[in-house]
């Protein structure tokens, strides 16, 4: 299985913060916001690593990154997004680097405490689908603000909601998919949504609307650094307490 880290964005909810740099470059504890990702897919057994970034910074991720090596990372190459066109549209930027092989895909502005390494086996078993990777919430309010998952009295998803008024769960969608390499053919049926990007909410409920779709419901802490500044701070006090990536 291969992985990509998607560092792009414009990072304008951590403005000014991202006035002079990219967000993922920031620092999270003792080090740059993008080094936990990497870290994450390597303790996963993710070797094989495509890092996709736009703006003008995306130099130095290679500077920071090189090739990997520091990390533990085989293979590590580099994509770049030359415009604002949404998630799903910087994971089809992978699709030669898959290869028609299973991926997992994270937002490098996502955080955790523990590995996700026994849901990348598990979808490497089953090899087919989705699977996506579910935190509970702490505050409810929240979830209005991310995309939640609808289950139904079986526990299997129904859907999932991009920021809903009545969240229909108390989980959310964090930043850690796993796909079949169908996945790059159900990208390119994608329609821009209304603010012109393609959705990787999209994406998630087309494998849920077949019925390909299974979830795990992660470990630990689980924060989206991205999110604001105030959250930004508080996965920054969160790291520097208690670390992360622990198996």
């Amino acid at each position: 299985m291969k992985g990509v880290l998607l560092a792009g964005g414009t990072g304008s909810r951590l403005y000014p913060l991202t006035r002079i740099t990219n967000k993922h470059l920031l620092p999270i504890g003792d080090r740059p916001m993008v080094s936990y990702g990497i870290e994450a897919l390597v303790t996963a057994g993710v070797t094989e690593i495509m890092v996709v970034t736009g703006g003008t910074h995306a130099g130095e991720f290679l500077r920071l990154l090189s090739n990997g090596d520091e990390f533990g990372v085989d293979r590590l190459l580099y994509a770049y997004q030359d415009r604002p066109g949404g998630i799903a549209q910087a994971l089809g930027l992978a699709e030669r680097f898959a290869a028609d092989e299973a991926i997992v895909v994270m937002l490098a502005d996502n955080i955790l405490e523990r590995t996700f390494r026994s849901s990348v086996d598990s979808f490497a078993d089953e090899g087919k689908g989705a699977r996506l990777l579910l935190a509970e919430a702490e505050d409810p309010e929240h979830l209005r603000h991310v995309g939640v998952p609808e289950l139904d009295g079986g526990g299997r998803l129904v859907r999932i909601v991009e920021k809903p008024d009545v969240p229909p769960s108390r989980y959310c969608v964090t930043g850690v998919y796993l796909y079949d390499p169908t996945v790059f053919e159900v990208i390119s049926t994608l329609k821009p949504s209304g603010r012109g990007e393609l959705e990787i909410t999209d994406v998630n409920n087309h494998y849920v609307e077949t019925g390909a779709a299974l979830y795990d419901v992660i470990e630990g802490f689980w924060g989206d650094a991205g999110e604001s500044i105030d959250a930004y701070y508080a996965v920054n006090d969160y790291v520097r307490r208690n670390g992360a990536n622990r198996l």
